[in-house]
């Protein structure tokens, strides 16, 4: 992959609390064909492939995940296993049509350990999350929503710095540079994960919730 073009002077304004250094330009296609031969990070030598995000290119929303399970792995899409089945229901229960959010994920590989013949999920650490954040930035400046949610801690921590947390902040609305706001709630897996049904119930609940708000600041922007 050709080396990447300096940070323009605008991604100072990038909604993201942690420094991106260089950005690859390039509109959407262009970005989704250079990720492919991403060899920033360690991750590309297991997985399957690059997970780069979807949605109109003009989206006013843009939804980020932490990084692609096993079945995105396979598919190349994001958000199409059993926690991007979890989220579509939210969706529709909050009233949003997934086809017009862009989604993506803070990484763009899955990263995994052997259980056998199972592909456990194993968290990005902070240098692989840090290589792989130029994509999103270059994301957010060919996109530019006017609202971006980050499902789960480690979207969250990438927006608003790491000392945020979900259980106390989630829902919560920041303003995020010029005519940008966003906020953090429960990542559908984190959802799945949890062992007591009712804390599944409740964690899902304050999912659709949150993402209702977005519904309710969508509707509310000038087309």
């Amino acid at each position: 992959m050709k080396a990447a073009t300096p940070a323009p002077a605008h991604a100072a304004r990038l909604p993201l609390a942690k420094p991106v250094g260089e950005i690859p330009p390039g509109k959407l296609p262009t970005l989704r064909r250079k990720a492919k031969t991403c060899r920033a990070c360690p991750l590309w030598r297991p997985a399957t492939q690059t997970v780069f995000g979807e949605g109109p290119a003009a989206a006013k929303a843009m939804l980020i995940g932490e990084q692609p399970g096993s079945q995105e792995d396979q598919s190349g899409k994001p958000f199409v296993g059993p926690a991007g089945h979890l989220l579509d229901r939210a969706l529709d229960e909050a009233g949003l049509d997934r086809q017009a959010l862009y989604l993506t994920n803070t990484v763009k590989h899955f990263k995994y350990e052997r259980r056998g013949k199972a592909r456990l999920h194993k968290r990005a650490n902070a240098s692989e999350q840090a290589a792989c954040r130029m994509w999103l930035a270059a994301e957010l400046l060919r996109v530019q929503p006017r609202v971006v949610v980050g499902l789960g801690a480690m979207a969250a921590q990438t927006l608003f710095g790491n000392s945020f947390r979900i259980t106390r902040e989630r829902g919560q609305w920041r303003e995020l540079g010029e005519e940008v706001r966003g906020m953090a709630t429960w990542h559908p897996s984190a959802v799945l994960r949890m062992p007591e049904a009712t804390r599944r119930d409740r964690a899902y609940a304050e999912l659709v919730v949150d993402l209702r708000q977005l519904a309710t600041v969508l509707a509310g922007l000038e087309p």
